[in-house]
């Protein structure tokens, strides 16, 4: 007598086929641990930085106080030119940039090519120091300024506190994310997922990263371009 397969069709009509269908199906739903996590904690972020950008929307849309004009205040002076944004544009062409090294090194992972994936970790993570440093010149600039949490010179003063939160916010968890790939770029790089042979930590450390550069556009849309 011949073993049924596991995940052989259900012979039942109906709805009741088509449950036994997918229940015995062992791939349908079929998500490791480490991504559903990771996927959660996206999510739960997703909604802290959602309300971040929807409150600065609401403030921005009933001040009464002009808004300062983000091409002046981003501005930076080449040559004795100003140029608007031009610090912005290279720290987004950065971060953007840094996906892709990552991505890459997700492929590299997948094809156990350890080494390649571990330096394209660095790489990406060297991306990210690159960002913050320049974030961190920009507030500089703007402290220096006199902008403040509790007030603006150029204009309304809810413009500091939206600024420094959801800047600051971001470029918190740049750093963090540089921590992360920094410490499985390293493990890889010392064989500490040979044994097992699996490499999806270097996907799951790829989702954060991309969620990260992909909050980060929606800031530069809102923030620096509105």
């Amino acid at each position: 007598m011949s073993a049924v397969p596991i995940d052989a069709p259900s012979t039942q009509p109906g709805l009741r086929g088509l449950i036994a269908d997918w229940s015995s199906d062992r791939q349908a739903f079929h998500v490791s641990w480490g991504k559903a996590m990771m996927w959660i904690f996206l999510l739960s972020d997703t909604f802290i930085f959602g309300s971040f950008l929807t409150g600065y929307m609401t403030v921005r849309a009933s001040t009464t106080v002009p808004w300062p004009n983000a091409s002046e205040v981003f501005s930076l002076t080449i040559g004795g030119a100003s140029v608007p944004l031009l610090l912005i544009a290279i720290m987004t062409f950065v971060l953007i940039s840094s996906s892709g090294t990552m991505a890459m090194a997700v492929n590299c992972a997948y094809r156990r090519d350890r080494r390649n994936a571990a330096l394209l970790m660095l790489v990406t993570a060297a991306f990210g120091v690159v960002f913050v440093s320049m974030q961190a010149f920009e507030w500089t600039k703007l402290i220096h300024e006199g902008v403040r949490p509790w007030g603006n010179p150029m204009g309304a003063a809810q413009f500091g506190s939206t600024f420094f939160m959801i800047t600051g916010f971001h470029g918190l968890h740049v750093s963090a994310g540089v921590v992360y790939l920094s410490v499985v770029a390293l493990r890889l790089l010392r064989g500490s997922y040979e044994r097992s042979g699996n490499y999806q930590i270097v996907e799951i450390a790829g989702l954060y990263w991309h969620f990260v550069d992909l909050v980060w556009v929606f800031i530069f849309a809102l923030f620096y371009l509105w």
